[in-house]
């Protein structure tokens, strides 16, 4: 079989169907869940029989896990909220179906970040490339808390048409990311023992929203590229909070 989707999960059944859905030409369709207690196992399983149910080991972790999963010569990663669009899984297709240099280890895919339901082009989101198609075998995520990276051998080549990534359903939803996202990176900082100033995380906070606003033209999205900024330099100010904070209390105990 020429080519394998991987997608990890847990509590997904708001994305679930459509992601699948998306996916469903594959030639082998793999979800690995980590217990949900919703319905997303139920409702992966409408789409394939390659379902795994195992505890949470991390990002990289359950990634490495679900790619030694595949049968297939090509591997596709896609999260439950994002989608491929026909364009895109055409050109992969085309791409995998011809002649693949052999020192061609892995793709690039661009993504469109959605906000709110609107496609962001400015504030640095666009095109967002995401190395999401590789060779079975070529690359392996570290063990990094969050966001994780893909360590290949071989060159990374790039695909044109775009991956859909619907990660903000509601304000409530990112607010919970946020939450869950910032412990993780700090915790990432406090184990790398990076000192941490006041004056740094509001230096942080500030750079952030300049960067993504002004510097990366954030402000042609008009409204929802104001929110997302504004939203960015949050997460930033959050992060470097409880790193901060975390720092402080190692040093007293």
């Amino acid at each position: 079989m020429p080519l394998s989707i991987v997608v990890i999960t847990k509590n997904e059944e708001r994305n679930i169907d459509a992601c699948l859905g998306s996916i469903r030409w594959a030639d082998e369709i793999i979800v690995v869940d980590a217990c949900s207690d919703d319905r997303t196992v139920d409702l992966a399983r409408r789409y394939t029989e390659h379902v795994v149910v195992r505890e949470w080991p991390g990002f990289g972790p359950q990634k490495n896990f679900a790619m030694d999963q595949a049968t297939s010569e090509w591997i596709l990663i896609v999260d439950a909220d994002e989608r491929v669009t026909d364009v895109l899984r055409d050109e992969i297709l085309r791409t995998i179906g011809g002649t693949v240099p052999d020192e061609v280890a892995a793709f690039e895919i661009p993504r469109r970040n959605f906000f709110y339901g609107r496609w962001l082009r400015g504030g640095g989101v666009y095109p967002d490339y995401q190395i999401r198609l590789l060779r079975r075998g070529a690359g392996r995520y570290d063990d990094t808390l969050v966001h994780e990276r893909l360590n290949l051998h071989g060159r990374i080549s790039r695909l044109t048409q775009p991956l859909d990534h619907y990660s903000i359903p509601t304000v409530g939803h990112h607010f919970r990311k946020i939450a869950r996202y910032t412990t993780l990176a700090a915790s990432e900082k406090l184990k790398a023992e990076i000192r941490i100033s006041p004056a740094q995380v509001a230096w942080h906070h500030l750079g952030t929203f300049l960067k993504v606003y002004g510097v990366r033209k954030g402000y042609i999205d008009g409204t929802p590229g104001l929110i997302a900024a504004l939203f960015a330099a949050m997460y930033t100010f959050v992060k470097y909070a409880k790193a901060w904070a975390l720092v402080e209390q190692r040093g007293k105990g």
